[in-house]
Formats: C-alpha cells, structure tokens, sequence
C-alpha cells in the first residue's frame, strides 16, 4: 500500500522490444534501465523537498530528452527525409491546464516549449513554424535540428531508407506524479514514428491519447502505436476506470487490454491514481520504466 504522505513519481522510456535497438529504435537495455531510474530519482528529490507534481513531471521528462538512449530530444528517430521532428504534452491535474507541441524542428526540449504553451500561449496544442515562433517569443533559444541526430540514428536511417514507416517502431518517454499536496501531472514526450511521413503527429502531443492527468481521476503517459493509441484516447480511458474505482494497477491493464482488441494496437501506459498508487502496463516485450515505491525508494524494470 502507498503512504498519502508520500509523493509518488513514475516514468517511462518507451515500450517496445528487449534490447533490438534495430527495430525498436529504444537502445539497449541497461542504458534504458539506467536513464529511466536517474530521471524518477532527480524527480522524486524535487518532489521530497515540496516541489510540485507539474515541476517534477517536466524535470524527468527533460532529462529523458536529454538522453540519447530514447526517442525523445537528442537521439529521437528521423523523418523520411532525415529530419527530427519532435512532439510533447503536458498537463496539470490541479487546473486541467494543458500545453502540447508537434512537429518542432528547432528546439532542444519539447516539453519546456510544451509547459511555455501551457502557462502563456492562451491556447493548448502549438505545430510546426507557430511553435517555433512562439519559442522564439517564450525565450527558448533555437536549436540545431543536426545537433538532435545521434550518429546511431543517422545509421539507422541511412540502413533503413525505402521501408515503410508503418513496420518501424517508435517510441516515447513520459512521466507521471502526485506531489505531497496531492496534485497529479503527466508529461510525454517523442520524435515519433522512424522514418514517419514529415508532419505526421501521433498521440504524444494529444491530451486525452498520450497524456492525461485530473486531480479527481489520475495522471497518465502512454507509449506505443501512436494512430491506435489516438483511436482509443488511452490517457483519459486510463484516467477515467482509475475515477470509477478501479486501481492504478487494474486501471492501467485494463487500457491495454481495450488497445490490443479494439484496434490492434501495441504499446504501454503509466499511472499514478490520487492516492499515491502506481500502475504500469504494456503489451509489448518490455517497457522501460522507473518509480517510486511504498518506502520512497526508486525501482526500475523492462
């Protein structure tokens, strides 16, 4: 059982397969055990000392896009046309505010461009040359779309060019928190689909299918197929079997079981409920993930 004294954090680094980097484009498996177990620890200190669920969120999903092991930021797959294009989301849970980007060229992190959306933009999803103005006009500094290619990407894609996008995996990194207030968020972040159709935007960046998170209901980040994941809104549906009573635990299977046998779809989700408790689950072969125990300490596991 969790302690509601504690704050709870959780993370994820996408789902997909155990350690095919070649396929799943995730990277190996210790360094995906290892990047996600630092992000939930620096998130979960902020959230010891007071911080908040939104701040904590925003923190473990930037240092995920910092790190070149996962599809997010610096080291995200590439487009058909060799470019990287990146989405992002997040959401408060005390406010209902939300802020997303697609299809970011130019931006070092999505997710801080995201929470500039959610804070200032008077609007709630960014795309594309208005997202890239509107960071310009929010302070965040251009950035090199060059300097987000890692040299194992730009193998990947010179090996793969002439393949359909469709039979590539992707994947995401995302976060989820309850602060010691009791307020959740979740933050999910992506360069999408390999060898994606340029300006194409799955579920990341869409508040309802890759992120969700309502004080009254739960924090969720999802992972996986991104159109299938869209056609069940699997955030909210997570989110909302956790305000009808379900676990986090039950709430998080239960989405699955609906993405894999309505629509096929492969991928996982991460969920922390109102009381503190965490859920993870994925029908894929692994999903690397960090979080937060009943004791306050952080586990990890693919």
């Amino acid at each position: 059982m969790s302690d509601p004294s504690l704050p709870v954090i959780a993370v994820h680094g996408g789902a997909g397969a155990l350690d095919d980097p070649g396929t799943s484009g995730l990277g190996p498996d210790a360094p995906r055990c290892e990047g996600v177990g630092r992000a939930a620890s620096a998130a979960w200190d902020l959230l010891r000392r007071g911080g908040s669920a939104l701040d904590a969120v925003v923190l473990a999903a930037s240092m995920l896009e910092d790190d070149p092991t996962f599809n997010a930021g610096t080291g995200a797959t590439l487009t058909a046309t060799g470019h990287v294009e990146l989405d992002a989301s997040l959401m408060d849970g005390a406010t209902l505010a939300a802020g997303g980007v697609a299809c970011v060229k130019d931006v070092k992190n999505p997710v801080l461009l995201a929470r500039a959306v959610l804070e200032s933009s008077g609007h709630v999803l960014l795309v594309g040359e208005g997202a890239s103005g509107f960071a310009r006009e929010s302070g965040i500094p251009p950035w090199p779309n060059d300097r987000l290619i890692t040299p194992h990407q730009q193998a990947r894609y010179e090996a793969a060019r002439g393949r359909e996008p469709a039979k590539i995996g992707g994947g995401t990194i995302g976060a989820v928190a309850r602060d010691v207030r009791g307020h959740v968020a979740a933050a999910t972040s992506t360069g999408g689909t390999f060898l994606k159709r340029p300006g194409r935007v799955g579920d990341s960046p869409l508040i309802g299918a890759g992120t969700y998170a309502d004080d009254r209901l739960a924090a969720v980040s999802a992972t996986g197929d991104g159109e299938r994941i869209i056609q069940v809104t699997l955030a909210r549906l997570v989110a909302g079997l956790v305000g009808a009573g379900r676990s986090a635990p039950e709430a998080a299977a239960e989405g699955i079981r609906v993405l894999g046998d309505r629509v096929g779809g492969r991928g996982g989700v991460i969920v922390v409920g109102p009381s503190g408790e965490a859920g993870f689950a994925f029908n894929t072969p692994a999903m690397a993930r960090a979080w937060s125990d009943a004791a306050g300490a952080i586990r990890t596991a693919l």
